[in-house]
């Protein structure tokens, strides 16, 4: 697949993982990016990577969890990229632990980075995402936002909530020819099996791949625009782990 027009897309979470392989899939496809991460080390690296392919690829070190800056920082960054097509928010975290046993703190930390964080970039591009006239939003969530995991229960709604938003977004925003589109995978072997707030015991092997996520996501953003994929979920094939 290959693009008649140049694109320009801003992901976040873009230093490691599926935003990692969703910059190099789109650097090979020639789509021009925007990389959002907290490290400007590992986004360098990442940028670096982008180019090798002949694109635009720039580094914006943001802290996505720090709620306030969100909104003004993404439309800081789409204009200086000089516009932006295409906003893929995989930016997240994982956490594990029951209704009961989950702070309140906890709680909203994840639904922060899960779910508010993505509504603000989202309102970022937004206002000239309209004024081209323009845009397609793909935002990250899990198949947890319909499975409902035991034990998982700040993510499990923090990724409904996404698929919700979504939904709502494509309503408000077809009128402008945004469309959205809700990429909801299985376990995928990322750094977030890897971190504190996830304590779980899954066969890293049986998993998908990260590139095989960026694909998909890569055929989502190279659909022609009079055709939309509302929800879209892929899973390992040995099945929900």
């Amino acid at each position: 697949m290959s693009l008649t027009t140049k694109k320009r897309a801003l992901i976040t979470g873009a230093s490691s993982g599926i935003g990692r392989a969703t910059a190099v899939a789109f650097a090979k496809a020639g789509i021009d990016v925007a990389l959002v991460s907290r490290s400007q080390e590992k986004l360098a690296a990442v940028a670096a990577a982008a180019t090798n392919f002949g694109v635009t690829a720039k580094a914006y070190p943001v802290d996505l969890a720090d709620l306030p800056q969100v909104k003004d920082r993404i439309s800081a960054i789409v204009a200086d990229f000089g516009g932006i097509d295409i906003l893929v928010n995989n930016a997240g975290m994982g956490y594990t632990g029951t209704v009961t046993d989950t702070p309140l703190s906890h709680w909203q930390q994840v639904l922060d980075l899960n779910l508010t964080s993505p509504f603000l970039c989202i309102q970022g591009v937004l206002p000239p995402m309209r004024s081209q006239k323009f845009g397609l939003i793909i935002n990250i969530a899990s198949v947890a936002a319909e499975a409902n995991f035991p034990g998982w229960a700040a993510y499990n709604v923090s990724k409904a909530g996404l698929v919700s938003l979504s939904k709502t977004l494509a309503a408000e925003e077809s009128p402008y020819g945004i469309r959205v589109t809700s990429l909801c995978p299985g376990a995928v072997s990322t750094p977030l099996w890897d971190t504190e707030t996830v304590q779980a015991d899954f066969p890293r092997e049986a998993m998908m791949s990260p590139e095989s996520i960026a694909d998909t996501i890569l055929h989502v953003a190279l659909l022609s625009g009079s055709a939309t994929i509302p929800e879209l979920s892929i899973l390992p094939t040995a099945g929900n782990l």
